[in-house]
């Protein structure tokens, strides 16, 4: 039996895909602009074809071609087309031209004939001035045929089985007389509270405790990876993020890996200050210097967040502080706290992997949305036999000019304005001096 198509728009390093494959689907083709996440999604899905420009440059026509699809149906189309929700006065939402990306979401569905669609965004568009946008949305995607659930939802992944609080809106679509996808029920509660009749979900400590501690590897302070035998006992959330057995895999195709090796996890040498600072800030606490959260063990990690790109400045978003270890935990660590399992891989650089990261779905959460997507086909979902060999470790070297021409196109990632560049820097620079931490880039 053929697996149900699925295709990615505004894919980044494939949190979604992950999700949708191991719930079932195939994923044969992911779009996303910025060759470094193009190439970290080339590495951990080799078998989908991945194009890396914008949808303004795309048809439905044009992804089916390169996919090798031909006439096949297009089961779902699923992404979260970046927008800011506010319309300008005397004019739709959708017509501000900083919302236009979601116009194209919704063109590209419809161009190819897809019968579901999940929108994901931002917690924010549902309040406020915001929910006009969607109101509008809801009614554009009337005009192309297609139904919404419109009793919309957020949904925060610490309720399916992730150890961290971060909230997404989805939006969930079928053609017109096809069945609506229902929104999954959560699974999980946040950790210690008492008033839910859910099974607590894992704890800061269920998703790191088994990892070797970085900072005992002095090849990690110039490489991502290093070979060990140093791993502790997984808890049963950790068990599922190593894959030990068949069931860390669910629906999705097994991945030739080498579970001895720590990638992921190149070191930040923070200052003898900054340590001191971070030792005796409480878990659960927010460091008052660097504003840094500190995971409790017993609890959920805050939102992680992906940072600002080079056209602003370039600047990861701070890591949290290791609820045992007196540093920031490492992209790796990151990875657990998000749902990622240990095979797939991040490009090398922190900043490339922590905004890698942050600006993903977790992979739990997103499989919970597309199994109702099956439910509402009626497909059963079905194993992969084979197994399936990650990409060339190239592409987790390679910066944006790298990337760039391996996919032979311009740099698209804006740089910003070399003299505001460097006076943002100095301030920084100045500031992080007067606060004796270090930056971590």
């Amino acid at each position: 039996m053929s697996r149900p198509i699925g295709i990615d728009l505004f894919a980044g390093a494939g949190g979604l895909s992950l999700g949708f494959e191991q719930a079932g689907f195939e994923v044969v083709a992911a779009v996303e602009i910025d060759p470094v996440h193009s190439a970290i999604h080339e590495f951990n899905f080799p078998q989908c074809k991945v194009l890396a420009q914008s949808v303004t440059d795309l048809t439905g026509a044009i992804i089916r071609e390169q996919a090798g699809l031909g006439n096949k149906e297009v089961d779902v189309v699923f992404g979260g087309a970046p927008c800011q929700g506010f319309s300008m006065i005397g004019q739709r939402a959708l017509d501000d031209p900083r919302n236009s990306l979601v116009n194209e979401f919704v063109r590209i569905v419809h161009e190819l004939d897809a019968k579901y669609f999940v929108f994901e965004n931002v917690k924010g568009l549902t309040v406020g001035k915001h929910r006009k946008f969607l109101e509008e949305l809801i009614a554009e995607f009337g005009k192309k045929g297609y139904q919404v659930r419109k009793e919309w939802r957020v949904l925060n992944a610490c309720n399916f089985g992730v150890p961290q609080d971060r909230q997404r809106l989805f939006l969930l679509g079928a053609k017109k007389g096809l069945s609506v996808p229902e929104y999954p029920l959560s699974i999980t509660s946040r950790p210690g509270r008492n008033e839910s009749e859910l099974p607590d979900g894992p704890t800061c400590l269920d998703a790191l405790a088994d990892l070797p501690d970085a900072e005992q590897f002095v090849e990690l302070l110039n490489t991502d990876e290093v070979q060990t035998n140093e791993w502790g006992q997984p808890s049963e959330y950790g068990r599922l993020m190593r894959c030990t057995g068949e069931d860390g895999w669910y629906f999705g195709y097994q991945r030739e890996w080498r579970p001895d090796l720590l990638t992921a996890s190149l070191r930040t040498d923070h200052t003898e200050i900054s340590r001191r600072r971070f030792s005796e800030t409480a878990p659960g606490r927010v460091e008052p210097v660097s504003r840094f959260f500190k995971l409790p063990l017993d609890g959920v990690s805050n939102t992680l967040r992906a940072g600002t790109d080079s056209a602003r400045g370039a600047f990861t978003s701070p890591r949290p502080i290791h609820y045992k270890y007196n540093r920031c935990i490492t992209v790796r660590e990151m990875a657990r706290l998000h749902g990622f399992p240990d095979w797939f891989r991040f490009n090398e650089t922190k900043w490339h992997g922590a905004r890698q990261i942050g600006n993903a779905v977790p992979p739990p959460l997103a499989r919970a949305v597309a199994g109702q997507v099956l439910i509402a086909m009626g497909v059963e979902p079905v194993r992969p036999d084979k197994k399936v060999e990650l990409g060339a470790v190239e592409l987790l070297r390679m910066g944006v000019t790298e990337a760039s021409r391996y996919w032979g196109i311009k740099n698209p990632i804006g740089r910003r304005d070399q003299k505001s560049g460097i006076k943002k820097r100095k301030q920084h620079e100045v500031e992080a001096q007067r606060l004796e931490l270090v930056i971590e880039s």
